[in-house]
């Protein structure tokens, strides 16, 4: 990243247990300015549209994607986060505040139909979908969605069973499992797993079928000019067709005359495999999923922990450029399908790597910004220093020093445009010293002489890791904003001996005059 440009934060601007009460889009609106203090350039905000249960429904069980909170349907008008009108208001809010805004969309699935239809369909093993466990055999689907609450205004496009392709619950015969609808085949541009991952959830929609195309592009450029959104979070990518994204971003695109900006999920703990999904074209950015379970996996046996190759693994380590990095998200987080949350206090470790390092754009969770009782997620304290820092100091040319497992660190050597930046961080794994190097312990001599307090022997002194900042920061003082221990004197070659925090896992410095220019109060931390 270039010295002159911002430092880009996203935001996911929403969790799974917010509470139901339709006044999200509300406070999003109002948070704005405080957003745009924090360091934030663009917000993922959830869902907007009506899902199958309602208030209730965080946006992923997709039941009709042109009512967004306007129409008295699955029991209420707003949705769980409010109205249209107040998701448009919000939207007006960040934007005039600078900040752009991500509209999540879900187009793979539908639930929630509102007739069930007789269709043939032959039943798929759930582990293997390109295995048949059965002929073709007469079953019921909840395949017809005529949105009765909407009667047809904005569109009057119904979807019916010639619509989709399989589903996962047969209600002749009450049972559940997966099943092909006939006719019908997976995309072969899908995950492998399970075979072949087309089928998720619902019903599962047929994205290359000419009429459903016809309507994804007719509402997508709908939403674009109703919303004003500025790009998308693009759900569970991994099961869609690779090809069906490849033409409807192009379509949306030209109808939006801008890049609109876009983040897939494609869910794999494989860097390979995410950049074998992106291809040539690279049509998309994606969530760095692999970085996000070496987090995860550092976070539960931090006996095993290796931060010299924490790294090598990562998505944001093979496309700097399309990786979306993350600690934690609405699916990580506790009791939710994908769980595989980041123990608190390994956090302020995990976003001082994906904050403060010159790859990639990261994307702060919002239970862990502000703490969500309803989640069991604690705000991370650190979180705010740290968003501040990288707002206004991680520049420059970076420096890395991850060379040995349980002590590594790197700086930023920070620019001009920027007035008095960089940063150097330090990573320390190593025991805590249990022996204070001033305790004094009694020693009898051998002849019985009196005892006199003696020093013990020094421990050995705390960690430093040499590391170079640049030859203009000679002769500065470097401080430490994050962590418990003394300030560094940067030398006439551009070195300095930045000692690791004994309380913690993580320092990090500023130059003495950047820090003393910090909005945040610099913090001590505990182990």
């Amino acid at each position: 990243m270039a010295n002159e440009q911002i430092n880009g934060t996203m935001l996911q601007g929403f969790s799974w247990n917010l509470p139901a009460d339709g006044q999200h889009w509300r406070r999003l609106g109002q948070m704005a300015p405080r957003l745009l203090s924090d360091g934030i350039t663009s917000v993922w905000m959830p869902p907007a549209y009506k899902g199958q249960a309602g208030i209730n429904d965080v946006g992923y069980g997709v039941y009709d994607t042109w009512d967004l909170g306007e129409f008295d349907q699955k029991g209420t008008v707003p949705t769980k986060y409010g109205t249209r009108r107040e998701y448009a208001a919000a939207v007006i809010a960040l934007r005039e505040a600078g900040i752009d805004v991500l509209g999540d969309i879900v187009l793979n699935h539908r639930m929630g139909a509102d007739e069930c239809e007789d269709l043939m369909a032959r039943q798929v093993a759930s582990d293997n979908r390109l295995s048949d466990v059965g002929d073709l055999e007469p079953i019921s689907a909840w395949t017809k969605f005529t949105f009765p609450g909407r009667n047809g205004e904005l569109d009057d496009f119904t979807w019916d069973w010639h619509d989709f392709k399989g589903v996962d619950y047969d209600a002749k015969g009450e049972r559940g499992g997966v099943w092909l609808f006939e006719g019908k085949s997976w995309d072969s541009d899908v995950s492998q797993e399970q075979g072949n991952f087309d089928y998720l959830m619902g019903v599962d929609v047929d994205l290359h079928d000419p009429e459903v195309y016809d309507q994804l592009v007719k509402w997508g450029k709908w939403y674009l000019d109703v919303t004003g959104v500025d790009g998308f979070r693009l759900d569970a990518v991994k099961h869609m067709s690779r090809e069906f994204y490849l033409r409807w971003l192009a379509d949306m695109r030209e109808h939006a005359s801008e890049e609109l900006f876009c983040v897939g999920e494609y869910w794999s703990p494989s860097a390979e495999e995410l950049k074998a999904y992106l291809g040539e074209e690279q049509a998309m950015s994606l969530f760095d999923v692999p970085l996000h379970f070496a987090f995860y996996q550092a976070s539960v046996d931090r006996e095993h922990i290796d931060f010299s190759h924490m790294l090598d693994g990562a998505f944001v380590t093979a496309d700097p450029v399309h990786a979306v990095t993350f600690v934690e998200n609405h699916d990580t987080q506790p009791n939710q399908a994908l769980e595989s949350t980041v123990q608190p206090w390994f956090k302020p470790v995990a976003y001082s790597i994906v904050l403060l390092r010159e790859a990639g754009y990261p994307c702060v969770f919002f239970a862990d910004l502000f703490g969500l009782p309803n989640d069991a997620i604690p705000a991370v304290a650190e979180l705010p220093l740290l968003m501040e820092v990288r707002r206004r100091f991680a520049y420059g040319t970076q420096h890395d020093y991850l060379d040995e497992p349980d002590l590594a660190g790197w700086t930023r050597e920070g620019g001009t445009s920027h007035g008095s930046t960089g940063v150097a961080v330090v990573l320390n794994n190593r025991a805590i010293p249990e022996d204070d190097p001033t305790e004094m312990i009694d020693a009898q001599a051998e002849d019985g002489a009196q005892e006199e307090p003696v020093e013990a022997p020094q421990a050995q002194p705390w960690p430093t890791k040499r590391m170079y900042v640049g030859a203009a920061h000679a002769g500065e003082t470097w401080r430490c904003v994050l962590g418990d221990v003394v300030d560094v004197t940067i030398g006439e070659d551009g070195n300095g001996d930045f000692p690791a925090a004994a309380s913690s896992m993580v320092a990090v410095y500023l130059p003495e005059e950047a820090a003393a220019k910090l909005d945040h109060i610099p913090i001590v931390m505990t182990s």
